[in-house]
């Protein structure tokens, strides 16, 4: 398994990615990190939790830098201009490995610009086949900022902490339920899962088995 640093041309600039890949790629896999204005970056701790998951699933697992974040070109546009860099890191990765199964993992503020990218590969010739989101930003959330979160494909993994200090489980919860999607709450857990990500690791590993 290697780990490696690419830049690659997105539609306003360069793209900043860390690469994950396994020695057998049989997937790709999309990871996006919590929101760039605070602090956030494809370092992130959950980031490179669900990166190191979808890896040892078969997936070459990418952590693009969102705008204006590492070596990333580009403001900040509340997931708009976000959620098209998001699809042209998918097409530069399915040029590299052709059409394999994809997945779309994102934590918080990148979690909402997943459900953006799902919403735009939904009618594509590649759909997302597998998503996790954790700690998704919906609703108002800490900071007076407010998210209108996209419906996802039924059996999307949703992973919320109990205790979460910057996105109320009742926010995701309410985008939740009329979708009559299942929330696996973690017992205890913040919002960045202090002390947790094994349990994150956990859950995904028994969701989904390795792809063949």
């Amino acid at each position: 398994m290697a780990t490696e640093n690419a830049l690659i041309n997105g539609p306003d600039g360069p793209i900043d990615l860390i690469i994950d890949t396994p020695d057998i790629v049989r997937g790709i896999a999309l990871v996006c990190h919590p929101h760039p204005l605070f602090h956030g970056a494809n370092t992130n701790k959950v980031a490179h939790t669900l990166a190191r998951v979808f890896r040892e699933l078969g997936y070459a697992a990418l952590r693009p830098n969102f705008r204006g974040v590492g070596k990333s070109v580009g403001k900040h546009d509340n997931g708009i201009a976000e959620t098209e860099d998001m699809l042209s890191v998918i097409s530069w990765a399915q040029s590299r490995w052709g059409g394999l199964p994809l997945a779309l993992g994102g934590f918080s503020f990148g979690a909402y610009v997943q459900t953006r990218v799902a919403a735009r590969l939904a009618d594509g010739v590649t759909p997302a086949e597998r998503i996790v989101l954790v700690g998704t930003a919906a609703g108002e959330v800490t900071g007076a900022r407010s998210y209108t979160t996209l419906p996802v494909p039924p059996g999307s993994l949703i992973i919320h902490g109990e205790k979460d200090e910057t996105v109320a489980l009742g926010n995701v919860l309410a985008w939740a339920d009329p979708q009559e999607l299942p929330v696996v709450v973690v017992p205890g857990a913040d919002h960045f899962f202090h002390g947790k990500l094994h349990i994150i690791r956990q859950i995904i590993e028994r969701a989904w088995k390795p792809l063949p």
